[in-house]
């Protein structure tokens, strides 16, 4: 793999010597980290999408086509005139 330098070999050459690790980065992140900063995102993502939602409830496309087929908000985004009130 790579060449190791001298103080290195030494190091590991001893029993008494610490153990280094090294660990496995992409773009400057471990797992670890990279699971924190995504549960923080997806957190985020999550109340901006209900958010969105929510606000744009009473655009007639958002709420016919997403909102009226969540199953307890279907009967409460029915925006069906009464026949009773039709003047036509």
């Amino acid at each position: 793999m790579f060449a190791s330098t001298a103080r290195r070999a030494a190091a590991q050459a001893s029993i008494h010597a610490p153990k280094y690790y090294i660990p496995r980065t992409a773009a400057g992140m471990t797992l670890g980290t990279a699971v924190q900063y995504g549960s923080v995102a997806a957190g985020f993502g999550v109340a901006l999408g209900a958010g969105a939602l929510f606000l744009f409830g009473e655009v007639p496309r958002v709420r016919n086509d997403i909102l009226r087929k969540v199953p307890f908000l279907d009967n409460y985004y029915d925006r069906r005139i009464a026949p009773e009130d039709n003047p036509f």
